[in-house]
């Protein structure tokens, strides 16, 4: 295996499936199963899921609600997600954590970054809720602050593309995908791979970032078995 202990990141909408909005049981079982897959080769597995399919704070502040209340409501739809990505992967047979930023003690830990370490050492999957824990910070944000806390190996941020482009592949049939990138050309030519803050925190810490088709069965082994799958971002 190319990398001992990854950090996936997976939007909220990710776990909508074919609908609208919410969970779909369907596509949680799916990725469970894939997580299984990982676990079963010895891979260290930590997650940041994003909580868009439930609650997103910024498009509540555009109608004008205040923003830090919006910020936090959107936090606990992470945690939401993450009671729900808990419950499939434990179907699997395999032993959960979920740490929050936030101290929600009846339903989760708080996030303490030794305690993560030492659960992931005993091959338990970590789900990392509640973003930062902070207004004004997105979870992709959440997910490098994670990753390098815990010295994971790299950031798999699993989207419904297969990997970064010159342009929106869905909206333009001529763009061009790039199989590696660095952080500089990433930045030089514009690209959207993560928010600014967290693309940031990345490069200064040299923590590599693949973006690959989260959907696509296989996918998720075969990016730790260090197969030709996605966009690498490094230096």
């Amino acid at each position: 295996m190319k990398y001992k202990r990854i950090l996936l990141k997976l939007s909220g909408e990710a776990l909508m499936g074919e609908n609208s909005y919410g969970i779909d049981p369907k596509r949680l079982a799916e990725y469970a199963e894939e997580i299984k897959e990982l676990h079963d080769q010895g891979i260290e597995v930590a997650i940041v899921i994003g909580g868009g399919n439930i609650f997103r704070g910024v498009a509540g502040a555009s109608k004008g609600m205040d923003r830090v209340q919006g910020d936090y409501m959107g936090m606990l739809a992470t945690v939401i997600n993450g009671m729900a990505l808990q419950g499939a992967i434990e179907a699997t047979g395999l032993q959960t954590r979920l740490q929050s930023a936030l101290k929600i003690e009846s339903v989760c830990e708080g996030y303490i970054k030794r305690r993560a370490v030492r659960h992931l050492e005993k091959g338990r999957v970590v789900i990392f809720g509640a973003g930062t824990g902070n207004p004004y910070f997105t979870t992709d944000t959440a997910a490098v602050l994670r990753a390098i806390e815990v010295h994971a190996d790299v950031i798999l941020k699993g989207t419904r593309v297969d990997g970064i482009y010159t342009a929106d592949p869905e909206k333009y049939a001529d763009a061009v995908k790039f199989n590696y990138i660095s952080y500089e050309d990433v930045l030089a030519k514009g690209l959207k791979v993560m928010d600014t803050t967290a693309f940031t925190l990345s490069q200064e810490n040299k923590l590599p970032i693949i973006v690959f088709d989260m959907n696509t069965r296989g996918n998720l082994l075969k990016v730790c078995q260090g197969e030709d799958i996605g966009t690498t971002v490094s230096i």
